[in-house]
């Protein structure tokens, strides 16, 4: 249950004075539904109001605040004109300028001879000192009403700057005092103000710097909120360490003899990563394992290596990859293999039915199957296992956490081996994956030879398509990809159909088209083709990004490369340069060339590390869609900044583990004060999520 103390803050925003049906309306538009909301809602800039200089002294274009007596109204003459309101200082003269002014509520504003405070910003015109449309006018008795310096939020239609103001205020006024739950001495160091005192200071500012990625008052508040994601994670972590599983050990023959019988050796990088994989499983708590590892390090090899010690071990092995042509491409990989251990493999997707999958689902439920790769099919209801071990997931976020649980479910708390292709930042590894160990494969296999990428305009298309015809004269095999599967009146992107057809009518049947809306049949038997080499230049959308695996393919063309995301063009040339031939990778832009475009093209054509890569997309795009996908579980940052906030996000790890090895169940009173910041950023929702495994 939530802690009391916490209730006036989980309210509704129309528990706040001036928040009616409309203004909440509005305010949930901002993504503000209870007070904390509001608290959270930070400034997007301040504006200083302290300068109150003589009016004659006042800078164009700066905003200031002036002591003023009213002299006279000039109502305009004709329409279009303002409506002025002339006012003086022992300076000189200022004129206050409304366009489609209500005389009568400016007369009661600004009667001639009272004195007003005004604010707003100052413009020189025509020889005057003007202020068009004021921000500020108040009696002299209410000048403390006019901030000094005033933070300015994101707004929505129909939402008064004043009114959002009021309704923070109000959610101050609700918001208690309550225990510290960072360590004093970080805090000390830090020079850190106390939870209450930082919300204040950021909404009531007496310095222009509180929005500053080092300033006290935001790193504090942004602490908090990465120690509440962070502690969420360990404490899962910690407790599905304490629910045993099974201890996965045997004679290391079968792991023996694939090593013995693949055509290579592994790589460095690989022993590395197999002998702590090796280890996890081993003991009796269950495998919480990511292994990210850039394209083409050979996360297959692993994952086979994985899958022959729970055989061993007289266990079961499935593999979830989110396609049905990735799960058939893993199959075909891991047969030779396996073939070698003596291990038996199978693949279930959504396509097997009737005899076929009734014989699969048999051979599983036997134990007569050691290796299943396989769709979401792999949890549906009727799969049985005679004994799952190790679960492999394979591209995990385009999984849910319940397609994960569901999964796991199938066997007594299998170990957990999550796989991705696409380098993950360690800042956002740790944010989304603080409750795993993280492997990395960052070596590739030997032999093989730099895929050579050349950054080459439209224009020059003709040239390209002649190299493409030698390609063809000469047995060899390519991608070319476009971003579209069919021309679009709104989006004028290349169409794969268009640059098939236009292909096909030059080179005839060495061509072919694949993309995300044929039927799986068709993609995989096109995929076979081209491996076989009956199809030599193979037209694709990004359905080619992950799974394919033509060693003999050595060109890559993307059309359009703009218009790709820095990491999706990394996986795209990682479909060429799988052997050791000489590749290439052209891409084609469309100018002119954004900033941003430009810098992508520049370093996919400068390096070929993914870890590389994958921080310089962050920087250029932010976190947001870095993975294509919001993770299940992962809450929109308040106050952190992912892409400054690093050191803080390491240090909030370190701290959260920490406690999580100390105090997992939180008691006491500094328990007691953690729970409450769990509770407040909600991460007793993440806890539960993020349970399931």
């Amino acid at each position: 249950m939530r802690p009391q103390i916490l209730f006036p803050l989980f309210a509704d925003t129309n528990v706040l004075a001036g928040v009616g049906p409309k203004v909440a309306q509005s305010l949930e538009k901002l993504g503000a539904n209870h007070v904390f909301d509001l608290l959270c809602m930070m400034p997007v800039s301040m504006i200083d109001r302290r300068s109150r200089p003589p009016i004659t002294q006042a800078v164009d274009g700066q905003i200031a605040s002036f002591d003023v007596e009213v002299e006279a109204h000039n109502p305009p003459p004709r329409r279009g004109l303002p409506y002025r309101v002339r006012c003086f200082d022992d300076s000189g003269f200022l004129t206050l300028a409304w366009f489609h002014g209500r005389p009568d509520y400016l007369m009661r504003q600004l009667p001639p001879g009272e004195r007003r405070i005004v604010s707003g910003k100052v413009e020189r015109f025509s020889g005057e000192i003007q202020m068009l449309h004021p921000d500020y006018i108040v009696p002299l008795s209410q000048s403390g009403d006019i901030p000094a310096i005033e933070p300015v939020y994101p707004m929505t239609q129909g939402l008064a700057a004043k009114t959002l103001r009021k309704a923070i205020t109000g959610a101050l006024e609700r918001a208690p005092e309550l225990e510290e739950w960072i360590d004093p001495g970080l805090m000390e160091k830090r020079h850190w103000p106390a939870w209450r005192e930082a919300l204040v200071a950021l909404h009531h500012p007496t310095d222009l710097h509180v929005l500053e990625d080092q300033s006290p008052v935001r790193c504090r508040l942004a602490y908090d909120e990465l120690l509440s994601r962070q502690l969420a994670l360990a404490l899962v972590r910690a407790h599905r360490r304490a629910v045993l599983g099974m201890a996965l050990t045997g004679n290391g023959r079968k792991v023996q003899a694939i090593l013995d019988t693949a055509p290579f050796a592994p790589t460095g990088a690989q022993s590395r990563v197999f002998a702590e994989i090796e280890a996890d499983m081993a003991v009796p708590e269950r495998m919480m394992r990511l292994l990210q590892g850039d394209v083409g390090s050979g996360k297959t090899f692993v994952a086979a290596l994985a899958a022959a010690r729970a055989v061993e071990a007289g266990g079961q092995c499935a593999i979830m990859a989110p396609t049905e042509i990735l799960a058939r491409q893993h199959t075909l990989s891991l047969a030779p293999l396996l073939k070698g251990a003596d291990m038996t493999l199978d693949v279930l997707t959504g396509r097997d039915k009737g005899a076929g999958r009734a014989d699969i689902l048999a051979r599983l439920k036997s134990g007569e199957t050691d290796v299943v790769c396989g769709t979401h099919a792999l949890f549906q209801e009727g799969v049985e296992f005679h004994n799952l071990a190790l679960v492999i997931i394979d591209e995990q976020h385009r999984f849910g956490v319940s397609d994960r649980l569901r999964l796991s479910a199938k066997g007594a708390r299998p170990d957990l081996l999550v796989m991705t292709a696409t380098p993950i930042p360690r800042t956002l590894a740790l944010a989304v994956y603080g409750d795993m160990d993280l492997s990395k494969l960052d070596e590739k296999p030997p032999g093989r030879k730099p895929v050579i990428t050349r950054v080459i305009p439209l224009a020059r298309l003709e040239d390209v398509i002649t190299r493409l015809g030698q390609l063809i004269h000469d047995g060899g095999r390519g991608y070319w990809v476009c971003p579209l599967v069919e021309e679009s009146d709104k989006i004028d992107l290349a169409a794969a159909e268009d640059r098939y057809n236009d292909l096909k009518a030059r080179f005839g049947d060495s061509i072919g088209l694949i993309h995300g809306r044929m039927p799986a049949k068709d993609k995989e038997a096109l995929s076979l083709a081209f491996k076989n080499g009956d199809i030599q230049i193979l037209v694709a959308t990004t359905v080619v990004e992950v799974g394919m695996d033509v060693p003999e393919a050595s060109v890559m063309v993307i059309e359009q490369a703009e218009r790709f995301g820095l990491a999706q063009l990394h996986q795209l040339r990682g479909r060429v340069g799988r052997s050791a031939r000489p590749s290439s990778c052209l891409l084609l832009y469309q100018s002119p060339l954004s900033e941003t475009a430009r810098k992508r093209l520049e370093t996919l054509r400068s390096t070929d590390d993914g870890f590389l890569i994958a921080e310089t997309d962050w920087k250029l795009r932010g976190m947001g869609d870095l993975l294509g996908m919001r993770q299940s579980g992962l809450p929109r940052n308040r106050f952190a900044r992912l892409e400054s906030d690093t050191e803080l996000l390491e240090v909030a790890n370190a701290q959260a583990r920490l406690i999580a090895q100390n105090d997992p169940d939180l008691v006491g009173k500094h328990g007691a004060a953690l729970r409450q910041l769990l509770y407040l950023f909600e991460q007793d929702q993440a806890v539960r999520l993020l349970s399931s495994g």
